[in-house]
């Protein structure tokens, strides 16, 4: 019968992720909710770096990893580097465990060498594969295959002895079935006959994704393995490698799959592409160069709002909800299996919200980061023109369009909207801005003045009001006008009215 782990105990849960690459935003979900599980539950969560395939290794890529997770605030309780009773944290430099580990299953009879070359195996594969049917090494055929159960103890070691490659395999039952329990998922049952007799070490020495994952968990005292629904299939593997050892089995639950925003197929980098989004939290510069959500202006209380609800809702009427809220109110018993389709514009949505709730200083700061030209502009000024359109924003990236026009006066005109202005009257309504810009202080009413003035001319005040943005701001477009003439002040009011007068009139 399979033990679980009492799900009493203070939880102590993992993201392991491989340094292969930049981190998805779906692997991003997976440590989110992790997290989320453990604070909640005033557990620990864990970062441990799964580099055991140095083939597929990408420079750079554990660093991007775990500035990601530092970005989005998802701090790890333990990490590597430290020195912990459960450290070290990558398992390339956990080879001592996993050997001693494999020579347990060795001297039990739950697992054996296996001697066969890939130019064997290869034709084995193809042979099957001309009959029109699979080759899996198990119990079917591993008596009659070049390994330890079908050799002599003498003739393994003489093998062993002269050097001869091999790889150590799981010896997966003949009979039975495999019961798992997920806590998305519920309870499932698989036929041990279907299963492989999967590689747990490989011919150099070092140890494959299953079994370094299952060994590391239990020594690092895992409670919970929240992970993605792609690791389904080996769901049965690990659980068989958890009785092999006679340990208690930590409470799965598998995470729905985040689907293209057409829902057809999982979110990859090319639908990223195509659609104009990122599906990276922050900039990668290594094999290849992109920019993430931080690059698009998304903030990071924002994503992880957004992503907390792919899989998960909270409770009716709550949306905007972060930190020790969020912690919370997340329940992962609450997670549906059903996949989630990612929603760019779903996420800039939150990202506005965030946007308001966010200090100007703060967002003048990160701005200047993005967008170097607004470097250059006065800080408190920069500070007050955000205040002045940040409700107009869905993007940090956005401020700086939004606000650009208050300190540089237009040099092109939309000749679409040109026309809506350029009628009888609009040389009388040019001449009187700009006689009153040049005037005494008239600043805080010229638009009350111009509306006054329009009355008395019998010209309609939609009709200057368009003007003096058209003159303001190059388009029919920005915050109040008397905001702008307050922020840019009349001098630059009647500079912009010269250049207007001389570029259209």
């Amino acid at each position: 019968m399979i033990s679980y782990k009492s799900q009493r105990l203070q939880p102590r849960v993992r993201f392991a992720p491989s340094p292969t690459g930049p981190l998805h935003v779906g692997g991003l979900r997976t440590a989110l909710f992790n997290y989320l599980f453990a604070k909640k539950n005033g557990g620990d969560f864990i970062l441990r770096i799964e580099d055991t395939d140095k083939k597929r290794e990408v420079k750079g890529a554990e660093k991007y990893i775990i500035d990601s997770l530092n970005w989005c605030g998802i701090s790890p309780d333990e990490r590597p580097g430290d020195k912990t009773k459960y450290s070290p944290y990558k398992q390339s430099k956990r080879g001592d465990v996993y050997e001693a580990f494999i020579s347990e299953l060795l001297a039990g009879g739950k697992a054996y060498y296996a001697f066969d070359s890939e130019d064997e195996l290869k034709a084995l594969r193809g042979n099957h594969e001309k009959k029109g049917e699979t080759f899996v090494y198990n119990w079917a055929n591993r008596n009659s295959l070049k390994n330890s159960l079908s050799m002599s103890k003498k003739e393994v070691q003489k093998k062993i002895g002269n050097g001869d490659k091999y790889v150590v395999r799981f010896l997966s039952p003949e009979k039975g079935e495999v019961t798992t329990l997920d806590l998305i998922r519920g309870k499932s049952t698989i036929d041990s006959k279907i299963l492989d007799d999967k590689v747990l070490l490989k011919a150099d020495g070092t140890p494959t994704y299953h079994f370094a994952n299952v060994v590391d968990d239990h020594a690092m005292g895992i409670t919970h393995v929240i992970r993605g629904e792609e690791w389904l299939p080996s769901l049965a593997l690990h659980c068989l490698l958890y009785d092999a050892f006679g340990w208690d089995l930590p409470v799965f639950a598998h995470l729905p799959l985040i689907l293209n925003p057409n829902g057809k197929g999982k979110l990859s980098k090319r639908s990223g592409e195509k659609g104009g989004f990122p599906v990276f939290p922050i900039n990668w510069n290594e094999n290849e160069s992109f920019d993430g959500f931080r690059e698009a202006g998304i903030l990071p209380k924002a994503l992880v709002n957004y992503l907390a609800t792919l899989g998960w809702s909270p409770k009716e009427g709550s949306e905007i909800i972060c930190g020790l809220e969020l912690i919370e109110m997340f329940q992962i018993e609450k997670v549906v299996k059903a996949p989630a389709n990612f929603d760019f514009e779903r996420l800039k949505w939150f990202n506005h919200k965030y946007l308001q709730q966010t200090d100007n200083a703060k967002l003048a700061k990160i701005l200047i980061e993005l967008k170097p030209d607004s470097s250059e502009m006065d800080e408190e000024k920069l500070i007050k023109a955000i205040g002045l359109v940040k409700d107009r924003a869905d993007t940090i990236n956005e401020l700086w369009g939004l606000c650009k026009y208050l300190f540089f006066e237009p040099t092109n005109y939309n000749e679409n909207n040109l026309k809506k202005v350029n009628k009888e009257g609009l040389n009388k309504i040019v001449a009187e801005v700009l006689e009153k810009s040049l005037s005494d202080d008239i600043q805080g009413g010229l638009v009350s003045h111009m509306k006054e003035w329009g009355g008395a001319k019998n010209i309609a005040a939609g009709q200057i009001m368009m003007t003096l943005r058209m003159i303001l701001v190059g388009d029919l477009s920005g915050i109040g006008i008397q905001d702008i003439i307050n922020f840019v002040g009349l001098k630059s009011v009647a500079e912009r009215t010269k250049n207007f007068k001389d570029s259209v009139i």
